[in-house]
């Protein structure tokens, strides 16, 4: 069996070149994969096409190689905590295909299993299937690409004929993800929210490149715990359990609050 570990996060990137195309885990900033995206950053990557679920904040995740002005489109499903995203895409920097959080989950893990388009009720009536939604300004503040319309056919349902619109799947040329716990042979394991994206992001890359806080030997994870089999993973490294973890909102009760320097 292939041993995919790989000795630092640089090795791991280095053949990511100019203009590729990433599919990045992450929900919010919970599982981020902040070793890969800093060794990117280092290397000086630029004029990627990222599809993420959002764009990390002004100084972590997606954010740092946003902030560098490394990316050049970035198809998400949410982009509120991030103003330095606002700013490149209003201004005509940053091109951002906005899509449905199912949606985009569903255009991943399609991609990863060999699908090349789904229908779904999600979006008919607006303009995710009219067209006409801004993917690039033009600096003078008008629209520069607008989402193009997108097939929408009517099937039967339950003896009811209903409208769905045609998503296309999504594959990049890399994924770049987080996991808890992984094998040389690439099985992974996901703690909690980090599970939301990583999987489907690692589907939908041909090159799957994945940083876990702790590697193991193949055959000591349960079968039946692994989240992701190892055939969609190509590289793995280890990152430890130290790793920083940003908490992107951090809220606590009132009675938390009044007893926390106890």
């Amino acid at each position: 069996m292939i041993d995919k570990e790989w000795s630092t996060a640089a090795d791991a990137v280095a053949d990511i070149s100019d203009g590729a195309s990433l599919a990045v885990g992450g929900f919010g900033l919970s599982g981020n994969p902040i070793a890969l995206i800093e060794a990117l950053l280092a290397q000086g990557t630029s004029d990627l096409s990222v599809v993420s679920n959002n764009c990390g904040v002004d100084d972590w995740g997606l954010g740092v190689l946003l902030g560098a002005g490394r990316i050049r489109k970035m198809t998400s499903s949410y982009v509120g905590e991030n103003k330095e995203f606002e700013r490149q895409f209003l201004s005509g920097e940053l091109e951002l295909e906005l899509t449905p959080q199912g949606t985009l989950a569903e255009k991943l893990r399609a991609g990863g299993s060999g699908i090349a388009a789904f229908f779904t009720q999600t979006g008919v009536g607006t303009q995710v299937a009219e067209g006409g939604l801004p993917r690039r300004y033009s600096p003078d503040g008008t629209i520069a690409v607008a989402s193009p319309a997108k097939d929408v056919r009517s099937f039967d349902v339950d003896g009811e004929s209903r409208e769905f619109v045609l998503e296309e799947a999504i594959t990049t040329d890399y994924a770049l993800v987080h996991a808890l716990v992984g094998d040389r042979h690439g099985n992974l394991i996901f703690n909690k929210a980090a599970r939301n994206f990583n999987p489907l992001a690692a589907m939908a890359g041909r090159v799957c490149i994945a940083q876990v806080e702790q590697l193991v030997d193949p055959g000591e994870l349960d079968p039946d715990r692994i989240h992701l089999p190892g055939v969609f993973v190509h590289r793995i490294v280890e990152v430890g359990g130290d790793i920083p973890k940003r908490i992107e909102r951090r809220t606590i009760s009132d009675l938390a609050a009044a007893t926390e320097g106890d």
